[in-house]
């Protein structure tokens, strides 16, 4: 994906330069790339414990061991919170101490593939040495809030304060959550909105098909992916379906005036600043009460497109962030599933054929229902599983005419297998973790360490 922090200290004057933020994304079609970012769990192997971020077997030692492998640390303060290495993306971290990739921009799934294998292989090296172990779920099964410790960055101690007051579940989905999400590129306005409404109205069938995390405390919750209900009610005012972006008039100009009415959670400068619930709009104009006086810079602007949480998301390129973290194959489905759909002009045609007559109302109620129904969930008569068999189809296709091949010979469908099982036999790895609890687990979720650990 682009970068724009090459500007990221010219301070904003108008709302025509937040809209050259977002227009600067667009790019020829041979420059598109898939950048695909996962999140998982790390415990100590000894007891399932969550990680402290010091001491011997801690979050800290995972990311100094990490170095090794050439990765750089990013400091705040006196912590390292990050790991940074050319042309590898960055190892970050989330509140609780989930354990963050963010892949570099790609050209084929194939090379998401190698990537994660790599990454996954060198966490493994270390965490053995430290007894650490990393989970491949969406939401954690038996950690309750009070057992997780929180990471040592200022921008989650003002996201902490703030969650409470704003939904019920923001500190789930800040502790408790992992997710995989791909990004893609777009070629114009008229690209992006396309795609962006495909995203999102297509959103809770991924939901469905990466469904993973039905346990809470032990127990199960009722749903195949708690992290899809965690979402809806975290923040109103920064999740959603957007209804807008099917409107008419909708483009880049419309996006930030959406992210205009996100309320604010900080400003940055040398340290976190807290504006939370505060109006970037009246920032524009001089007026923040966090920094009376002052206008934002291009990096707050950065930095606040980060804070809103929709299904889909726009910054110079789209995130999709429908889908429930889970193992290696899982991961790499993401990006090829999503791939062959966005990155085919017929396959995207099709796609929007799929859902450009429903309302914003049956959207609104797919994503209520998938968490609990998966594939069973229905919308205009259909089910979640018929219209996926739809969706696997046309990225197949598209994944065909893209047409790029491993050193063996196979192209990028062969990624798409784990998603083909679920859509055939209709039973999501939530569904299927739930009859391992009630069979040979005998009602232990702790048999998930063993079971889903990468």
């Amino acid at each position: 994906m682009t970068s724009f922090r090459s500007s990221q200290d010219e301070p904003v004057t108008s709302k025509a330069q937040l809209i050259a933020t977002l227009s600067a994304g667009s790019k020829p079609k041979d420059q598109w790339r898939l950048g695909t970012e996962h999140e998982k769990f790390g415990y100590t192997k000894s007891n399932h414990k969550a990680l402290p971020y010091e001491g011997p077997a801690g979050i800290q030692a995972m990311l100094n061991g990490l170095q090794r492998f050439g990765w750089q640390p990013v400091l705040e303060g006196a912590n390292v919170i990050s790991l940074s290495q050319k042309g590898k993306g960055t190892i970050s971290l989330e509140p609780g101490g989930q354990l963050e990739l963010s892949g570099a921009p790609v050209e084929t799934v194939h090379q998401t593939y190698a990537e994660i294998s790599d990454h996954l292989a060198q966490v493994k090296t270390v965490g053995d040495e430290l007894g650490v172990g990393m989970l491949a779920l969406g939401f954690t099964p038996d950690w309750r809030r009070e057992d997780i410790n929180w990471m040592p960055k200022g921008r989650y101690k003002i996201m902490r304060s703030y969650m409470p007051k704003v939904g019920t579940m923001g500190l789930d989905m800040m502790l408790r959550t992992c997710t995989v999400q791909v990004n893609m590129d777009y070629a114009s306005e008229a690209d992006m909105v396309k795609k962006l409404r495909v995203s999102l109205a297509l959103q809770p069938v991924a939901t469905a098909l990466w469904a993973n995390s039905p346990f809470t405390e032990g127990k199960p919750n009722g749903a195949l992916s708690l992290r899809g209900k965690v979402w809806q009610n975290t923040d109103t005012a920064r999740t959603g379906m957007l209804p807008f972006a099917f409107e008419d008039g909708m483009g880049f100009e419309r996006y930030v005036d959406y992210l205009l009415d996100v309320p604010m959670y900080f400003v940055y400068r040398d340290g976190y600043i807290d504006a939370s619930g505060q109006s970037f709009r009246d920032y524009l104009n001089g007026k923040l009460p966090a920094l009376p006086g002052q206008i934002p810079t291009v990096a707050d602007w950065i930095d606040h497109m980060s804070t809103a949480f929709p299904e889909a998301r726009v910054k110079n390129y789209i995130e999709l962030r429908g889908a429930d973290s889970g193992p290696l194959d899982k991961l790499v489905a993401l990006p090829a599933f999503w791939a062959g759909v966005l990155y085919d002009q017929a396959s995207l045609d099709a796609a929007w054929d799929l859902a450009k007559d429903w309302t914003a109302a049956e959207r609104a109620q797919l994503r209520v229902d998938v968490p609990t129904l998966g594939l069973k969930a229905t919308i205009r008569g259909r089910s979640v599983q018929e219209i996926a068999r739809d969706l696997l189809a046309l990225s197949e296709a598209g994944l065909k005419r893209r047409a790029h091949k491993d050193q063996s010979g196979q192209d990028e469908t062969r990624y798409l297998a784990p998603l083909q099982e679920i859509t055939a036999s209709g039973i999501t790895a939530a569904e299927r973790m739930l009859a391992l609890y009630n069979g040979p687990w005998r009602g232990d979720v702790g048999k998930a360490y063993e079971a889903f650990s990468y």
